[in-house]
């Protein structure tokens, strides 16, 4: 079963692909990545078409000293901002 949370986290990134990420004073170690896709919506722009929002998400395998665990990452190209959407149990 999936939790979601939209909570803001630090990333550690490594040419584009998230490393680490921090989340309630825990550092995760991503150990492999499942899947990644990214979104794009016209409607985010506002009429700028050249350089149309976009969110990467990345499905992660990582822990952080207990054993793994599945979470989704999501970053938004906009504001920069890194948020943890969902975790898997």
């Amino acid at each position: 079963m999936a939790r979601v949370y939209g909570v803001p986290i630090t990333v550690v990134e490594r040419e584009g692909r998230p490393q680490r990420f921090t989340w309630e004073r825990r550092i995760y170690t991503v150990r492999r990545i499942i899947d990644h896709w990214v979104t794009l919506r016209t409607d985010w722009a506002a009429g700028a078409r050249d350089r149309l929002p976009r969110r990467t998400f990345w499905r992660v395998e990582a822990g952080s000293g207990r054993g793994p665990g599945v979470y989704e990452l999501r970053h938004d190209s906009d504001s920069g901002q890194w948020l943890l959407a969902r975790v898997w149990d």
